[in-house]
């Protein structure tokens, strides 16, 4: 049981596994850090001559954040969250250079580096106007700077963006008046309908007085009498419709006649 024991123990000696999501980089006493990486799974090596270095070639999450000024000398805070993962194929150059931290070595200084440089090319107001555009650049410079570190980027967004309180202050003031310059606007269109449609009914009761004035010049009285009598039409049927109202004939013989 002994031998067999001592046995295990000296075979795990030499096997090393790397789990999901990992890269090994191996580490010999001649040559040092060689080249070639090995994947997932277990594989050989000579003890005390030999030792891995496990890496995680996952894509992580980061957020940058980064206080700086803008074109037009406004304060802005930014955060960026970054998606990043190293160049498997450049393993063994990234634990070189940078050892196995090497996402808090590079990506701090590039990230701010870079905001700062994009964000200096933008006014205030273009920050949140144009958005899409300044991630777009900022993506393309991060991009660039990492690559020459054999970091990949698979994705760079603005996730935060705030102002100084006055100049916040001073969107809101700005804000408020346009939205009281179109309001005066809206009621400046409103009054001169008004005007317009004020004078339009003036000219056809203007027009209407002089066809009636035609009319009776033309025909005499007998025009007045006609409306007079479709008035007295229209009353008379609007007051038989009510019922508080009863007719009596107009004939005193027929209340004699009455008990």
């Amino acid at each position: 049981v002994t031998l067999a024991a001592t046995a295990a123990v000296t075979f795990n000696n030499f096997i090393y596994t790397v789990p999901p999501g990992h890269r090994a980089v191996m580490f010999n006493r001649a040559s040092g850090v060689e080249k070639e990486t090995t994947g997932e799974g277990a594989h050989l090596m000579i003890p005390v001559y030999q030792w891995p270095i496990i890496m995680d070639v996952r894509t992580m999450p980061r957020t940058i954040s980064s206080a700086t000024g803008t074109k037009d000398l406004q304060s802005v805070s930014l955060s960026l969250r970054v998606l990043s993962r190293p160049n498997v194929d450049k393993l063994s150059t990234i634990y070189s250079r940078l050892g196995e931290n090497f996402n808090e070595r590079i990506l701090p200084s590039v990230g701010n580096e870079v905001l700062k440089a994009v964000v200096a090319k933008f006014n205030a107001d273009e920050l949140l106007t144009l958005r899409e555009r300044v991630s777009a650049e900022i993506k393309e410079a991060m991009t660039a700077r990492c690559k020459t570190f054999d970091l990949i980027l698979d994705d760079v967004s603005i996730t935060h963006l705030t102002f100084s309180p006055e100049f916040a202050k001073a969107i809101e003031a700005k804000q408020v008046a346009e939205q009281m310059a179109e309001r005066a606007k809206f009621v400046v269109a409103k009054a001169e309908q008004e005007k317009l449609a004020l004078i339009v009914r003036s000219e056809g009761d203007a027009q209407a007085a002089q066809l009636v004035s035609d009319a009776i010049a033309q025909s005499g009285r007998g025009l007045i009498e006609l409306r007079r009598v479709e008035t007295a039409v229209e009353i008379a049927n609007t007051l038989s419709k009510n019922k508080n109202i009863t007719y009596i004939p107009n004939s005193q013989g027929l209340l004699l006649n009455m008990d």
